[in-house]
């Protein structure tokens, strides 16, 4: 049988935090004798002395500062485990699980979270991103409870979903692009002599999405979004990027927009979920974000 329990641990805190058996007592609602007498025995058992002792007045020694260094952790632990499963018990789930598209920051959701936190339901937050199909993919095999995701989902998926904004999008390339010098709407045959810069669709096993790119398109595929920017703003390619998200470097002339003759019709996205286990939290962030989300969102 252990020695130390957490019942010991919170009388020997107590003792710590009050300065005196007395003070612990008075504060954990015992009498004196039991507090000296289980500080006694564990002292006893474990061969060592956990306080000075001076007077009415007691400290830690080493080896009490070094029990409660992980004891106060143990503690919190338990605690934290009390409340999980009391909210549990009514209708909170453990955990939380929130992907989003790879094109909104995670922290856009700040004071999403923060408003969540201060529920103190004990349900744990578990945030990810996925690009493009990737992230119904999440949902769909489980790996997600609620999802931000754009284009239409899979059929048959078994979800619910609202549409929460949309994204408008600008053909761009630097000013020196070959594209930037043809004065007049790009045509399908002028984009397919230069490279396109694409992000890589997340999907494991669903069908790629290839937005934007031509059949035989010389293409460098990076991950995400700001990847993508990122490439076309040092002039290695060429491609639609959501125009909420360049406005800096569109106004400070570091990318230029190009009129095209096929342009990018907006991009919808979802706010999606599978109703099957609704969750007290699912409920939650469900009610939460069913506002309109985009473009505004990417302001942040």
């Amino acid at each position: 049988m252990l020695k130390i329990t957490l019942e010991v641990i919170e009388t020997v805190d107590t003792i710590a935090r009050t300065g005196s058996f007395a003070g612990a007592s008075e504060r954990l609602h015992k009498v004196p004798s039991t507090i000296s007498y289980a500080v006694s025995k564990l002292e006893d058992q474990l061969g060592i002395a956990l306080f000075t002792r001076n007077g009415p007045r007691v400290t830690l020694t080493p080896a009490g500062q070094e029990m409660l260094k992980e004891g106060r952790w143990l503690l919190a632990s338990a605690q934290q485990l009390e409340s999980r499963m009391r909210q549990i018990a009514t209708g909170f789930e453990s955990e939380l699980r929130l992907v989003h598209d790879s094109l909104i920051p995670t922290s856009a959701f700040n004071p999403d979270i923060c408003a969540f936190e201060d529920l103190n339901c004990g349900t744990r937050l578990r945030i990810g991103s996925e690009a493009l199909t990737g992230t119904w993919e999440a949902l769909r095999d489980g790996r997600a409870d609620i999802v931000i995701a754009a284009g239409e989902g899979p059929t048959g998926g078994g979800y619910k979903s609202v549409a929460v904004g949309s994204v408008n999008f600008a053909f761009c390339v630097t000013a020196t692009h070959p594209l930037a010098r043809l004065k007049r709407p790009l045509e399908r045959s002028d984009l397919l002599e230069h490279t396109a810069v694409v992000v890589g669709d997340g999907a494991r096993t669903l069908t790629d999405r290839t937005v934007g790119l031509l059949a035989g398109q010389r293409r460098i595929t990076v991950p995400n979004f700001p990847a993508k920017i990122a490439a076309q703003a040092a002039g290695l390619g060429h491609g639609f990027l959501p125009r909420d998200c360049v406005q800096a470097e569109l106004s400070r002339g570091i990318l230029i927009e190009l009129e095209v003759q096929e342009p990018r019709p907006d991009e919808t996205f979802w706010l999606a979920w599978r109703p099957e286990h609704m969750g007290e939290a699912l409920k939650w962030w469900r009610q939460r974000l069913d506002r309109p989300l985009l473009p505004g969102i990417l302001a942040h």
